[in-house]
């Protein structure tokens, strides 16, 4: 092999002119010798490669982390830990009993452990890092509510309020995420129609099903249609001050009561009360608050979160605050709601009761499952650990969620984008090296028909990335 080598290269010194130009002749008898020396040259290389190869096998070299740029090379391909494993041995001796996760056992083994995820775009343009626990990948309802409503059922089992297989009916009032957990737990403890009230020109729609739901009649048709496909009872009714007696909430109590006492129906109903059932701020206290704890390794700064029932935010703040006594507990707020003043200045007052202002149903927002106008026990639970509070409009909600799908590709749902705008701004006051949690509640795919069609009815500001976002969280409260 050296000899061809030095040949090759005394015929390539020669076939140079001294301008340094190769000539026609030499260069077509260099090409003739290289392609007759390849047939001997051609063994040496690939035995070279192949030693090469045997080298590398073996040898774990860790895959790149997001944000480095250490890339795959090709031989990575070719290792030991990529080949096609034929032998029924094999597979015993590579996957490590030890490392296999167990089955979960139906839907509920789906509930809970949910992903920490960074919002990288939303990160870098904040100038602070901003992570969203994903309830939205709860397995039953596809939200935090998942939680709650297993919670309630298996408080009321354990109290005797609800028994298997006795002809029970779960009865309660809600916007969509409650009930839609519910009535997908129902059936699985063989509970008898679901029923739910929902507020909608009180036409009634009987569905005999495992959970009986009253339902305010400004909600999402994604909701409800989603309800009486999983089988649940829903009577629409229409919005009212919770001191109505018609008023969703007490429509869904009235219910129940009228079944525990009816001569004519088997079982009890039972009032599953979303809003004051303390089993609700427990299941987040007890669940998604360690979890946010173990996956942040104990190191985050604040915690956002807006309340509807108020369970969310109360039962994480009762879970980390006690091991973390410096993290800012913030609520977000919507447009419409009285908690943000609340919180701020002790008083349950929303400027939509300013007089000359007033409206007829308060929380007028195209944002649902967030922002009320009473103090529940769930929200007075925690209260007292929540330092702050951010108001949220709905043109900065609905700008936000359009900001997120276009540079996170996460489609969000309306109470997730109040969410994400309060934890965009408490990320700028935190600043750089810092964290802040949020909760992406529910996907956009319930939010069609009433926040999404009016995302899509924005004009487009015209800014661009952080400029845009900065536009977004500056926008007149």
């Amino acid at each position: 092999m050296s000899f061809l080598t030095d040949l090759i290269r005394s015929i390539w010194d020669r076939i140079l002119d001294n301008k340094g130009k190769v000539t026609s002749t030499g260069g077509f008898l260099f090409g003739i010798i290289v392609t007759l020396a390849l047939k001997d040259l051609y063994p040496d290389l690939e035995a070279s490669y192949r030693r090469r190869i045997r080298q590398l096998r073996g040898v774990n070299i860790p895959h790149p982390l997001p944000g480095q740029t250490d890339y795959v090379r090709l031989e990575d391909h070719t290792r030991r830990n990529s080949k096609i494993i034929t032998d029924p041995q094999d597979v015993r001796r590579t996957h490590d009993r030890d490392s296999v996760e167990v089955i979960p056992v139906g839907i509920e083994g789906l509930i809970g452990n949910t992903p920490l995820i960074k919002l990288g775009a939303l990160s870098e343009a904040v100038g602070c890092e901003i992570l969203a626990k994903a309830e939205f990948l709860n397995g039953a309802g596809n939200s935090p509510k998942d939680r709650v409503a297993l919670s309630m059922i298996n408080h009321a089992e354990a109290e005797g309020l609800l028994v298997p297989g006795r002809g029970d009916i779960v009865y309660e009032g809600t916007v969509g995420s409650t009930g839609i957990s519910l009535a997908a737990f129902a059936p699985i403890h063989v509970y008898l129609p679901v029923w739910f009230i929902i507020v909608d020109n009180v036409v009634v729609m009987k569905l005999i099903l495992h959970y009986n739901r009253c339902m305010p009649n400004d909600v999402a048709t994604e909701k409800s249609t989603l309800l009486t496909n999983l089988g649940a009872t829903v009577e629409r009714v229409l919005p009212a001050s919770i001191i109505d007696q018609d008023q969703f909430v007490n429509v869904a109590r009235r219910r129940a009561e009228g079944h525990t006492s009816s001569t004519n129906q088997k079982g009890q109903g039972f009032f599953a009360d979303q809003f004051e059932n303390t089993a609700n701020y427990l299941a987040h206290q007890s669940t998604t608050g360690p979890e946010i704890y173990a996956q942040c390794s104990g190191r985050l700064d604040a915690f956002v979160s807006g309340a509807g029932t108020g369970g969310t935010i109360s039962g994480v703040a009762l879970a980390l605050k006690p091991l973390l006594p410096n993290l800012k507990v913030v609520l977000a707020d919507p447009q419409g709601s009285g908690l943000y003043n609340k919180v701020k200045f002790g008083v349950m007052f929303s400027s939509t009761e300013t007089e000359g202002t007033r409206r007829r149903h308060q929380v007028d927002s195209v944002v649902e499952g967030v922002g009320i106008n009473r103090l529940t026990a769930n929200f007075e639970a925690g209260m007292g650990l929540v330092d702050d509070a951010v108001k949220v409009t709905d043109e900065q909600a609905m700008r936000m969620a359009r900001w997120v799908v276009q540079r996170e590709g996460v489609f969000i749902g309306a109470s997730s984008a109040v969410n994400l705008v309060a934890a965009a701004r408490v990320g700028r006051e935190v600043g750089k090296g810092g964290r802040v949690v949020t909760i992406i509640c529910d996907s956009g795919t319930r939010h069609l028909s009433r926040f999404w069609k009016g995302v899509g009815e924005l004009a487009v500001s015209g800014e661009e990335g952080s400029a845009e976002l900065n536009l977004i969280l500056d926008m007149e409260k």
